[in-house]
């Protein structure tokens, strides 16, 4: 009854206070400890069609879904697209084909086992909660329940508007976006390599992976200046600070 109790105290403070410049107001790090998991991670879907987190346990809840962003591929991605659970007890026992880049990564990281709910009104998904843990094995019943129900109070927060929802929206400096430096690096990108915004992403998540960087950091680096994108068979060009130009 106590934990029943500790989480709705959660659901309710999901939606920031007034003057809260967050868009999600509780504690990932509780929400965490009361569902059992190690960490948990809410992301949603921009504008664009990349995946924002907005409420993510620091450590290895950001730097799994840092590595889903990067190579494209992971429970994240499935959902999106999906917009149907995937939940995995053991990965352990997933075929290598299946997320062949990410499942290595992952595991190097600790991970034993990762469950993903969709955000989503309808058919539409809006984004993802994903739980991840050391351990593996099944969530209980009772946790899987309690899971989407911290999902669908997500959900109800993303829908419900006010200034941080509308900068999140435009992708502007007041929405405080995690990754606002990969969509500025993209267009930058897009500009310097003559190539469309998607083809200019996996440029960088390319450059990325095979750097054995984030795509953030790789993006901080696009937008000082310290690397610069060709579209040519040499790949990437490594250029000094403050270069002219985009």
């Amino acid at each position: 009854m106590e934990t029943g109790r500790d989480l709705a105290a959660v659901l309710r403070s999901l939606q920031p206070a007034t003057g809260d410049r967050r868009l999600v107001g509780a504690d990932p790090n509780l929400c965490a400890q009361l569902l059992g998991v190690d960490g948990v991670a809410a992301c949603v879907m921009t504008a664009d069609g990349q995946s924002e987190p907005l409420w993510c346990t620091e450590g290895t809840s950001t730097r799994l879904e840092d590595l889903q962003f990067t190579l494209g591929q992971g429970p994240g991605p499935e959902v999106m697209v999906s917009c149907a659970p995937v939940l995995v007890p053991d990965l352990s026992r997933i075929a290598a084909s299946r997320w062949p880049a990410l499942l290595p990564e992952a595991t190097a990281l600790g991970i034993g086992a990762v469950f993903c709910l969709p955000l989503h009104v309808g058919s539409a998904c809006l984004g993802t909660l994903t739980l991840q843990r050391a351990a593996s094995g099944p969530l209980p019943d009772t946790t899987l329940t309690d899971a989407w129900l911290v999902a669908n109070a997500l959900t109800a927060v993303f829908l419900h508007g006010g200034p941080q929802q509308e900068a999140f929206a435009r992708a502007d400096s007041g929405s405080e976006l995690y990754r606002a430096v990969v969509h500025q690096a993209t267009g930058m990108i897009s500009v310097q390599a003559g190539v469309p915004l998607a083809r200019a992403l996996l440029l960088l998540r390319g450059y990325a992976y095979g750097h054995l960087r984030s795509v953030v950091e790789a993006a901080e680096d696009v937008v000082a200046r310290r690397l610069r994108f060709r579209n040519d068979e040499n790949g990437p060009e490594i250029s000094g600070e403050g270069t002219e130009g985009p």
